[in-house]
């Protein structure tokens, strides 16, 4: 499965360094090798304050005594330095405690035809092309009536290559890269200014958006934002833009997670297989989105990964989960292993979307008689555990179906249990994030402002 000479002989330079673990005593080994470069560029009010250009290379090595495993890291891959490396491993792994979940994937498990994703852009882009992206965007910003300030613009390109290989007989590579462009301007002056911003990732370059929409959109978001009211406290129907309702699937992704049901640390952890949302509402994750911003042919152990729905009309379908803790749980992997050079894998969601729902936006808001729109939240006030959600947020007083004006010093509180089973979905998903979500609502949140009477 390697892709051309730099992945083939990263694989290479893998199955050699797992040959000297297996000689040296090691039970089963695997090993990655990632190679980073990246240019990029920030600007404020037109003058270049930061250009720069990162390079790094770095591979890990797990090795497995029996039931014990240790992860060892080096950014040096000349022999004696592997041998060093080897050893040093091999040292840890005799110390440490018994895992009795650890271990590498079964032959039937590999991914044995991964897919082309289309997910890696090796035009970099020049210098010039970023700093041009970035003014471009700035400027778009700066020209929209009310800003009167800056907090910079940037915009960026990267490419990773990952090489895997395994004494179980797995080898593979894929390169992935990623561009963005974005803008962060204030409006007001004194006290009442207000900030915010746009920005857009994709993994080509010429899949951007025009860096001027870019602009515009973070001026006129900061503009909008002008002469905030407060609201006074209670229960109220919540609509959630786009940009922040795919914050609600992460808290989800948190609570499905392998590592919080194995510890018994998850709101979620007796909910597998039951109505968790309301009915209509279906989430899918999908590793093998072409060009998607979290997509992977395999996954960080080697198994082959694929599509599957993680709710399904409300019900919740399955955990994310990797090789340790599915054995933990005693279940099979999902194919969801991430892992970087200095540790083991854990599991990690991929691309990840809320489907859309049979309403439209308009339709959404005009059903609402009273109530908030959020447009951006602050603080990480939810429990993981409990499933408690509160969080400092502001946007748009709703009045009769339409936005009427900005507010904010807000608190939005509520439990993510019943949150997700009063959710109604829109029509209106995009992808764009990676995790994604349509404007969504939710009915009954508490709104903490000012206080009545």
């Amino acid at each position: 499965m390697p892709d051309g000479t730099e992945h083939g002989s990263d694989l290479d330079l893998l199955a050699d360094l797992i040959g000297r673990a297996r000689r040296q005593g090691a039970d089963a080994a695997d090993a990655l090798v990632v190679r980073s470069a990246g240019l990029s560029h920030t600007q404020r009010l037109g003058e270049i304050e930061e250009l720069q250009r990162e390079e790094s290379q770095d591979l890990g090595l797990r090795v497995l005594l029996g039931r014990r495993q240790a992860v060892v890291s080096s950014n040096d891959f000349g022999p004696a330095a592997l041998d060093e490396l080897v050893g040093r491993a091999l040292a840890m792994a005799r110390t440490v405690p018994e895992d009795p979940y650890c271990g590498l994937a079964d032959a039937g498990q590999l991914a044995a035809a991964p897919p082309e994703l289309d997910i890696c852009d090796d035009h970099s882009g020049s210098e010039a092309e970023l700093v041009e992206r970035a003014r471009a965007c700035e400027a778009a910003a700066l020209a929209v009536d009310g800003v009167t300030n800056s907090e910079g613009a940037s915009a960026s390109w990267s490419r990773s290559t990952v090489a895997l290989a395994a004494s179980n007989g797995f080898a593979g590579s894929y390169a992935v890269s990623h561009s963005s462009v974005a803008a962060s301007v204030i409006a007001g002056e004194g006290t009442a200014m207000e900030t915010d911003y746009d920005y857009h990732s994709t993994v080509f370059a010429a899949d951007l958006r025009d860096p001027e929409a870019i602009g515009r959109a973070a001026g006129e978001r900061t503009v909008a934002r002008l002469n905030p009211r407060r609201v006074e406290t209670g229960a109220m129907p919540v609509v959630f833009d786009p940009r922040i309702a795919g914050g609600l699937v992460r808290h989800l992704l948190s609570g499905i997670n392998g590592q919080a049901i194995a510890r018994d640390t998850s709101f979620l952890k007796d909910r597998l297989g039951e109505q968790v949302f309301a009915r209509g509402i279906t989430i899918v994750d999908d590793p093998h989105v072409r060009r998607g911003l979290r997509s992977k042919p395999f996954d960080a152990e080697g198994v082959a990964n694929a599509a599957r729905p993680v709710v399904k009309d409300g019900v919740l379908e399955t955990w994310v989960l990797d090789l340790a803790t599915a054995r933990q749980l005693g279940l099979t992997t999902t194919g969801h292993a991430a892992r970087g050079t200095s540790g083991p894998p854990s599991p990690s969601a991929t691309n990840v979307r809320l489907e859309p729902g049979n309403v439209s936006r308009a339709d959404l808001l005009g059903g609402v008689e009273r109530g908030l729109y959020v447009t951006g939240m602050m603080g990480m006030g939810v429990n993981g555990v409990t499933g408690d959600y509160s969080r400092g947020a502001n946007g748009f007083w709703i009045e009769n179906g339409e936005l009427a004006y900005p507010v904010s010093e807000l608190t939005v509180a509520g439990n993510l249990k019943d949150m997700f089973l009063n959710m109604t979905a829109a029509d209106d998903l995009e992808i764009r994030y990676g995790i994604d979500a349509p404007t969504l609502r939710i009915d009954g949140i508490t709104v903490a402002g000012v206080a009545a009477g």
